[in-house]
């Protein structure tokens, strides 16, 4: 209710309405450090959730120490998440009705944490399920985070929220496919539905890291762009290229659990830092507005310049349509002119966003295929190497000059060759193939 003290004057609109500025950036500075731990938890929770993955499908042969210290490490953040969800219950921090229910859910996934990881000690339950679980929970947090930084408190901070939601995205993708793959290698067994979870998985990080280079600023993009060309991620294809070209059932070597669970981890970390980076310039950007704010507030001269000098877009349109000086457009209508990336809420930017998405699903769709044509194109290599003792080169080569002299697909005669039978194989000679 307005003060009845306080008369009502454009000044005091103005002056009531820069207040209610600087609570709204004090919010969002309060909600930034709760993202913060929220995420810290997630990257916690990621990583438990790889080593339980490894230390199950090996049958407690494999990661039982670095499981307990990823149970050690994740503890104490638990405990600041609940102070943080406490300091944030609070009528007086613009908590929502949503955003309590969904502290809720997160605090009942905390209470459950201990029977699931008294469940793994046991190993009473599937690698599968262990990381399934994993994933419900963190989930439920990632969609919390997404509440707490709506950014209808301060619209000019949407670019910068959109571009961490998606990292969010991708770094859980990541993490889910640390533990997908890990559960294959660690098994020593391929099986097709957990293949394309993995495909599934790299497609879903390329398509958040996408919408995140779009909305973060130049020199963080060029990082993230330098990351994607390191040695670690080139080792991160190959052992994906094991995976994805294996044959359902197929033997996979076990002890490459460890390499998967590290090289994932590093890219894993990487990501993780440019988050920390998104978050402190969250902050710093809330603390700057604050302060241009309490400056504002000195001046209510200034305010006065500035809402004559900037009027509601629609008033502005209109004035526009009726000055005699300028052939009338067509009618001004009713529709938000909020400059680009300044949407009035991050939901708003976001459903723009899956209109845009959506068009991509053709070349998601290609980006599939490819994957699956890897997948064939380095089966038929394998068999070439291991039944005419070819280098993977010579197999590669003997399979491209097919293509080009039958001017058939790669695909195609890749799918020739592993349908031939094994005596076919006898009757060719390999010393007439390139070496």
């Amino acid at each position: 209710m307005p003060d009845p003290a306080v008369p009502l004057s454009v000044s005091s609109l103005l002056l009531q309405a820069k207040q209610l500025e600087i609570d709204a950036a004090r919010h969002l500075a309060g909600r930034a450090e709760l993202v913060d731990v929220i995420g810290q938890l997630i990257q916690a929770l990621q990583r438990e959730r790889g080593a339980s993955s490894i230390y199950l499908a090996s049958q407690g042969r494999r990661f039982a120490d670095v499981r307990r210290t990823t149970v050690d490490d994740a503890r104490p953040v638990e405990a600041r998440l609940r102070t943080s969800f406490s300091a944030q219950q609070t009528a007086s921090q613009g908590a929502t009705s949503r955003m309590l229910s969904l502290m809720a859910w997160g605090l009942l996934g905390l209470d459950a944490l201990d029977a699931l990881r008294a469940q793994i000690d046991r190993q009473a339950l599937s690698a599968h399920d262990a990381v399934a679980a994993y994933s419900r929970l963190v989930a439920g947090l990632i969609e919390l985070v997404f509440h707490v930084a709506d950014a209808t408190l301060l619209p000019g901070m949407s670019r910068l929220l959109v571009a961490f939601l998606h990292l969010v995205q991708a770094q859980e993708a990541a993490g889910q496919e640390r533990a997908v793959g890990a559960l294959l290698y660690a098994s020593g067994t391929c099986t097709e539905a957990h293949q394309q979870r993995v495909v599934h998985l790299i497609d879903a990080q390329e398509r958040s890291l996408q919408v995140f280079a779009e909305f973060a600023d130049p020199a963080l993009r060029a990082r993230c762009e330098q990351q994607q060309l390191s040695p670690g991620v080139a080792r991160l294809e190959r052992l994906r290229r094991t995976l994805c070209a294996a044959r359902p059932g197929a033997v996979l070597d076990s002890n490459l659990s460890d390499t998967w669970f590290d090289v994932c981890s590093d890219r894993i970390d990487g990501l993780s830092q440019f988050q920390a980076e998104l978050v402190k310039r969250l902050r710093d950007d809330c603390e700057a507005q604050i302060r241009q704010a309490e400056q504002d507030l000195l001046d209510s001269e200034g305010l006065l310049r500035r809402l004559h000098d900037h009027p509601p877009a629609h008033a502005h349109a209109v004035e526009r349509f009726f000055d005699i000086a300028t052939p009338p457009e067509t009618v001004p209508e009713l529709v938000s002119t909020a400059p680009a990336g300044e949407s009035t809420s991050l939901l708003d930017m976001l459903q723009a966003q899956s209109a845009r998405l959506a068009s991509m699903e053709t070349e998601l769709e290609a980006a599939r295929r490819a994957l699956d044509e890897r997948k064939v194109i380095e089966r038929a290599k394998g068999v070439l190497m291991s039944r005419l003792g070819m280098t993977e080169e010579a197999a590669f080569r003997a399979l491209q000059k097919t293509s080009m002299d039958q001017n058939r697909r790669l695909r195609d005669v890749a799918e020739a060759t592993l349908s031939l039978p094994d005596f076919a194989f006898a009757q060719i000679e390999p010393k007439s193939h390139p070496r």
